[in-house]
């Protein structure tokens, strides 16, 4: 895992006196993601520059990499994972690797393959390839999207980085902030690749190569995740066994000490009881929130999965006095805002087990690949909900609307009044506002227009697959993946995701609906497969999520700070109504209505919006 940048001038020179110190400043805002070293290599037209966190091959991983050959030069923030099997491929070419690091194989398959060499890699990974021989540079970005890459093209200059941060500079006073793209984070909580909060700043997308050269930019999708397309069949225990094993295997065969992120709920402790499974001899140590709140805490089941395990238990405390300090170096660090008020405790979560291990395995991409959201059913639901005549929805709309705001955690309550919203919306379209910050109606108070919600023509027979589709590309890639990365990566600390593993994924696509969602069973398949390591009663506890008391915390402790934040005249650059930011706090604080999330996705713009006066910039 590193950090990488760069800076190209295809037509050159790119070095100069401003050039150098940029990539060094470049450089120096990605140091917390790689403490280990630093490298700044490059040509005339090309420098790129890296910081290294150091996990497989710790003694030869100095980057960049350059093939003197023939110029190529490679930076890869990331694990190619299928290293090993790609070097005994390679050698059969003719190419040997020397370097004993995973990344060194990138420039020799490229070398070998062109542009298809991507297709051969697994793994998690951001690279960044410069070809001199054909003045190309390529950027190239996970399937998953588990890890970041930005860029940004200026007067036939081009610069990239892990980092937005990394791409501002005293120099970018010319940035403008993207207010469309404000606004659907408002509603969202996240920005969807290619957007950024900044106009002249794009995203690369998950499965996505960007070739930029003498004829332009080129976009290419080299992998989806295509459930819609893919053959249907019933599910081999055996055969999903023997797939997610090596997932497992492969992401935690590192040259580093590696522990869990343990919550209790299935994905999390399937990974550690397979991860017991497959190395037990290894010392493990698994690290879990704890919340005073009662009903936000699963701590304590947690400690009951680790201790069946024999997996030692580190607890980590999250307090509100924690968020303040936290958000604000998160978002200046980081260079953009994120809304998931589990940004904070994630970041909490690494920065102590980073005291321990370089590696932790994570839960994430198994709720949105084998349908554990109970939007998932609820969709199914709602349609016949829709049909039910206007009277009758008006008349349950108001009684639910009129229950009073509960403080504990994912209530029916909380529930049932997000279900009652869009009925008259398809079922995409329905998806997305139920999972929003923002409704629409909060956003036209705040004088926001509210994003078009997609209308296409999809059959109701493709429901779950396009739903799941959208989470996958669009909340998990660029919401849940994002908040691990920044917060883990603050300590310098990485995440793997064994559930993202590429064959794990195909394999998810494959499963029929009814080995997805039966009824008002979620997971069916996957929990039929834990029952093999785990017990009954951890495999069929009740979904709970990792959430924050902020209703409560938002009233006090938090609520002078919350003001402070809502009350800034900055959020009128992004054309959102501070003194209507304001009501919201006070309906929230008079128990009026739960505007938690909205008012949490405010802060955070709120913050952000303050880096951003700070540096001079948009």
């Amino acid at each position: 895992m590193c950090g990488i940048c760069g800076l190209v001038v295809p037509n050159g020179p790119v070095m100069g006196d401003a050039a150098s110190l940029r990539i060094n400043q470049m450089v120096d805002a990605l140091m917390h993601r790689g403490p280990d070293d630093t490298g700044i290599d490059g040509d005339h037209s090309a420098v790129f520059g890296m910081t290294r966190l150091a996990i497989r091959g710790l003694s030869d991983g100095k980057q960049p990499i350059i093939d003197h050959a023939s110029g190529v030069m490679v930076a890869c923030n990331g694990e190619i994972d299928n290293h090993l099997e790609l070097r005994d491929w390679l050698l059969e070419q003719g190419r040997t690797v020397t370097q004993s690091t995973d990344v060194a194989v990138i420039p020799a398959m490229y070398l070998e393959l062109g542009d298809a060499f991507v297709d051969r890699l697994r793994g998690a990974f951001a690279i960044a390839i410069w070809d001199p021989r054909e003045n190309k540079l390529l950027l190239v970005r996970d399937r998953a999207g588990e890890r970041p890459l930005f860029y940004s093209i200026n007067d036939g200059s081009i610069a990239f980085a892990s980092l937005i941060s990394a791409l501002v500079s005293p120099e970018s006073s010319t940035l403008s902030i993207n207010t469309n793209a404000i606004h659907s984070y408002l509603q969202s909580g996240f920005f969807v690749a290619p957007e950024s909060p900044f106009k002249e700043i794009q995203k690369v997308l998950p499965g996505e190569m960007v070739t930029i050269d003498g004829d332009g930019i080129q976009r290419r999708r080299y992998w989806r995740w295509n459930a819609l397309q893919t053959h249907k069949q019933p599910g081999s225990l055996d055969k999903f066994d023997e797939i997610f094993r090596e997932s497992v295997r492969q992401q935690s065969e590192v040259d580093v000490d590696f522990g869990l992120f343990l919550s209790g709920g299935l994905d999390s402790s399937l990974i550690t009881a397979v991860t017991r499974d497959i190395r037990p001899d290894k010392t493990l140590k698994a690290y879990s929130l704890r919340f005073s709140e009662a009903s936000y805490d699963e701590g304590h089941f947690a400690e009951q999965v680790a201790n069946t395990l024999g997996v030692e238990f580190v607890p980590v405390w999250v307090r509100p006095e924690d968020f303040p300090p936290t958000i604000a170096k998160l978002v200046r660090q980081v260079g953009e805002p994120l809304a998931d008020p589990a940004w904070v405790p994630s970041a909490l979560l690494a920065r102590r087990a980073a005291q321990d291990v370089r590696v932790a395995l994570v839960g994430e991409g198994a709720d949105e690949l084998f349908a554990g959201y109970p939007t998932y059913f609820g969709a199914e639901l709602a349609g016949y909900y829709a049909r039910l005549p206007n009277p009758v929805r008006a008349s349950i709309r108001r009684a639910v609307e009129s229950w009073p705001a509960s403080d504990k955690k994912v209530t029916i309550n909380f529930l049932l009044k997000r279900f009652i919203l869009g009925d008259e919306l398809d079922y995409l379209g329905r998806h997305i506002l139920w999972t929003s910050c923002i409704s629409p109606a909060t956003l036209t108070r705040l004088g926001v227009t509210p994003p078009l919600s997609p209308r296409p023509n999809y059959s109701k027979a493709e429901m779950l697959d396009r739903l799941q589709q959208q989470d996958l590309e669009t909340s998990l890639a660029e919401g849940l993946l994002t908040k691990a990365d920044r917060a883990s990566m603050k300590s310098a600390l990485e995440l793997r995701a064994p559930f993202l593993g590429q064959e794990v994924m195909a394999f998810a696509a494959s499963l029929p609906e009814k080995e997805r969602i039966h009824h008002f069973q979620t997971k069916v398949f996957l929990k039929r497969y834990a029952l093999r390591y785990l017990p009954k009663e951890i495999v069929h506890r009740k979904k709970r999520g990792l959430s924050v008391p902020l209703s409560s915390w938002l009233r006090e402790p938090l609520y002078d700070w919350a003001k402070s934040r809502l009350s800034s005249p900055l959020l009128e650059r992004a054309g959102v109504n501070r003194y209507v930011a304001e009501e919201l706090l006070q309906e929230h604080m008079q128990r009026k209505a739960d505007h938690a999330r909205a008012i949490w996705t405010l802060i955070v713009l709120s913050e952000w919006l303050e880096w951003v006066s700070e540096a001079g910039l948009g």
